[in-house]
């Protein structure tokens, strides 16, 4: 069986998304418990394979969570998610940037094993929601970190001839206005992911769940959340030390365009006065 993971936008509208989708015969899954906050897990009646019901988990972060659901039904949730989304990204990226892991239903504890889940089969439905729960908990931070490195690729590669271009001693095509954006977008980027995520920290939801907070930590180990997440810091920080640097030779620019104003503006007065002076001695 097949669990993938999308992260399609910034946030989803999870109110309106529940109605719509109880509206169009979808059940709505009320068992986790309440300090499992920004969560939407709908049952499908009918699963890709036999052996485990299909479920979908909803993140308030902008990620979906299918487990053993029909790719035709999936297709038809995407669709209809798109309605719910605030800042949704591109349709190519979305599908590029996914996470798909098998799993299968064993005896014995649930893990991750060799990159497949082993789901317990003895356990009863709301203890198999919560343990699916925990692994789709660090694929939509995985998904969510895919996507915001893709951002990140893409502004390194909008500033990357600024170094060459620097030591050539050619000048630099940006204005200062649109170095503070690239500031502003490098700034806002570090927050999703240091203030805004849960990135750096385990939520407060596994603090006293044990063996649901292992099944969490194994799935952000073996997707390298930790490792991803400082590498983009790095490129962040090397980032923002270019586009300060930017920002302070822009600066310099235009102070010294100022002086020079200053200069011409005193010559002038200074050329007038002159003038004046001669005119008064003649």
């Amino acid at each position: 069986m097949h669990c993938t993971a999308f992260a399609t936008a910034d946030e989803y509208h999870l109110g309106t998304l529940s109605q719509d989708l109880a509206s169009r015969g979808y059940v709505e899954v009320t068992s986790l418990p309440r300090d499992a906050a920004n969560i939407l897990v709908i049952g499908v009646e009918h699963s890709a394979k036999e052996g485990d019901p299909g479920t979908i988990f909803f993140f308030r972060e902008g990620a979906a969570v299918f487990w053993n659901v029909k790719d035709k039904t999936m297709k038809h949730v995407m669709q209809v998610l798109e309605k719910h989304e605030i800042q949704p990204y591109e349709i190519a990226l979305v599908h590029w940037e996914n996470e798909e892991l098998n799993y299968i239903k064993t005896e014995g504890q649930s893990k991750l094993h060799r990159g497949e889940i082993r789901l317990n089969s003895e356990l009863d439905i709301d203890d198999a929601i919560l343990e699916k729960f925990a692994f789709s908990n660090a694929l939509c931070l995985s998904v969510k970190l895919a996507i915001w490195e893709a951002s990140l690729d893409k502004f390194v590669e909008s500033i990357q001839s600024i170094p060459e271009a620097l030591k050539a001693g050619k000048k630099v095509k940006l204005s200062h206005e649109e170095v503070m954006q690239k500031m502003g977008e490098l700034f806002a980027l570090r927050h999703r992911i240091n203030l805004s995520s849960d990135f750096l920290i385990t939520p407060d939801f596994y603090w006293d769940r044990e063996n649901l907070e292992q099944l969490y930590d194994k799935t952000c180990q073996f997707l390298s959340i930790a490792r991803r997440v400082k590498v983009m810091n790095e490129k962040l920080q090397h980032c923002m030390e270019l586009t300060v640097l930017m920002r302070n030779h822009l600066t310099e620019k235009r102070a010294l365009r100022l002086e020079w104003m200053i200069v011409i503006l005193i010559t002038i007065e200074v050329m007038f006065e002159l003038g004046r002076v001669f005119f008064l001695i003649k």
